[in-house]
């Protein structure tokens, strides 16, 4: 296993996160490129570092990423209330737009991996009509659990290493794109793999993303709440806002006792 890149980091609800802006990740991607260094980043928010803290495994698997930074406003408050100053909350959502447009610039290629049929395709063209220039090597959207197929699961890792792209976008949900992601970097080590989450239907233009202002004021979860109720309600009030709350107290205590 290759060994996680030692940047300046800290610890938010239990997990290592590294300092770095979005830009910071964008430029660290596009060099490690050029050098022929690849690697992947895990953005989690809320909902993951609840998994984390609840499942040893989903948390190691965190903690072999190269880059792991703070994917949503709430963990940056929780580093505050530890005394700890994160600059910037770096999602997947925005990531697949800036490290596009890194790519166009500089003539390298990017990959799409995951969505429903079709949304990947549209994704890409989206992504190619905003950044003119931008190779898309390949764009895919596997069946349903295939990566629970050993065939399946082989054949569309053999279709990535066809291709041999620079930037590869995983939408997969986690753990599931997490997993993939860790067997996909042993087989391309000049790649660079990103779990971006929903980032695909919203590049896509399928689901949209929260305004800016409520992005700002930590909200995006109530955004995505409201857009899709059954589905999200149940992770994010009755799981993820009580996980919330008592990091949130578990983070000043931390901080009072250390200045006592």
């Amino acid at each position: 296993m290759r060994p996680r890149r030692l940047l300046q980091r800290v610890t938010i609800a239990g997990l290592d996160v590294d300092l770095l802006s979005e830009r910071g990740v964008v430029r660290l991607v596009l060099d490690g490129v050029s050098s022929g260094d690849g690697g992947w980043v895990v953005t989690p928010n809320v909902d993951i570092a609840r998994q984390c803290a609840g499942d040893p495994a989903c948390a190691a698997l965190v903690s072999r990423a190269d880059v792991v930074v703070a994917d949503g406003t709430p963990l940056r408050w929780l580093a505050r209330l530890g005394g700890t100053a994160v600059p910037d909350r770096v999602t997947g959502s925005s990531l697949i737009f800036s490290l596009a447009e890194g790519c166009a610039l500089e003539g390298r290629s990017i990959y799409i991996l995951g969505g429903a049929p079709g949304v990947p395709v549209r994704a890409a063209a989206a992504l190619q009509y905003r950044y003119r220039g931008l190779t898309v090597a390949g764009a895919a959207s596997p069946a349903l659990g295939f990566d629970s197929r050993p065939a399946e699961l082989a054949q569309t890792a053999a279709a990535v290493r066809a291709v041999d792209p620079d930037v590869v976008f995983v939408g997969l949900g986690f753990p599931r794109q997490e997993r993939l992601i860790e067997q996909l970097t042993r087989e391309l080590p000049g790649t660079w793999f990103i779990g971006c989450g929903a980032a695909i239907p919203m590049a896509a233009g399928e689901l949209r993303r929260a305004p800016q202002w409520m992005q700002g004021f930590g909200l995006e979860w109530l955004f995505r709440l409201l857009l899709e109720p059954r589905r999200l309600w149940g992770r994010y009030l009755r799981d993820d806002l009580p996980y919330l709350a008592r990091e949130a107290v578990r983070s000043v205590g931390g901080r009072r006792a250390g200045h006592r």
